[in-house]
């Protein structure tokens, strides 16, 4: 028995796809006293008092998030990426604009899901704003009066830039930092909006529809999730 568990553990090893992912650092998670209980079922082992992610549940967990993010794709529906890290953020807008689809790198506004209303209004206002540089509409304005416009601009850039076209809820949110951005997945859950995010030792995956067990730390964990994610995108639309 004791030699079957060893042929299998050498196999594991051996499997490509998990090679690609300890490579790519997935596998680390947070000290052991920073554990959330619930991801318990998604941990190896421990190492220097740091837990070790399951690589093979990591593995079947991002076939299944992938496959049903691919799926929304296809069906015409908006996924909004979420990815407020410093060592990420340039990764999550890239893989966004790439995919056509919303994206929030800076910090999350309290209410952009459940008060949507007044999110869309400020939209709204930077739209406003960059038509009227666009019109020459903005000439009319004494040039103190465009400095503090275009001040104001760039404020609601910084802010709403990334999901200025999206006029309504989305219908997933992915995030891929959900320790820091929990309450992106809070307010997806309020309104009924699906939740998909990389889940780190230290975080709940009982808040998530489908989780991706991994280091959400790491720069390089991130880039193979999201590269992952284009490819299967773009294999899929090449078939239709």
């Amino acid at each position: 028995m004791a030699q079957e568990v060893i042929e299998a553990k050498l196999e594991i090893q051996k499997d490509p796809v998990i090679e690609e992912m300890m490579a790519a650092g997935l596998h680390f998670g947070h000290k052991t006293s920073k554990t959330h209980p619930k991801m318990k079922p998604f941990i190896g082992g421990v190492k220097n008092t740091v837990h070790i992610i399951d690589l093979e549940k990591t593995k079947e967990k991002l076939a299944e998030a992938l496959e049903a993010l691919v799926k929304l794709k296809q069906e015409g529906k908006n996924i909004l990426f979420v990815g407020t890290k410093i060592q990420i953020k340039s990764q999550v807008m890239e893989t966004a604009k790439v995919l056509g689809l919303p994206y929030i790198c800076e910090r999350w506004i309290g209410g952009t899901l459940t008060n949507f209303e007044g999110i869309s209004k400020r939209i709204q206002r930077l739209l406003e704003i960059e038509k009227m540089k666009e019109s020459g509409d903005i000439a009319k304005y004494t040039k103190k009066e465009q400095a503090k416009l275009e001040e104001e601009r760039k404020g609601l850039e910084v802010k709403f830039g990334g999901i200025r076209n999206l006029m309504k809820l989305p219908d997933a949110v992915f995030v891929c930092d959900l320790d820091e951005n929990e309450l992106a997945v809070k307010e997806a859950k309020k309104k009924k909006i699906l939740t998909f995010a990389v889940c780190d030792t230290n975080c709940d995956p009982s808040l998530l529809d489908f989780l991706i067990p991994a280091n959400d730390d790491a720069a390089s964990s991130i880039a193979y999730i999201l590269l992952k994610l284009k490819e299967k995108i773009t294999t899929a639309n090449g078939n239709n």
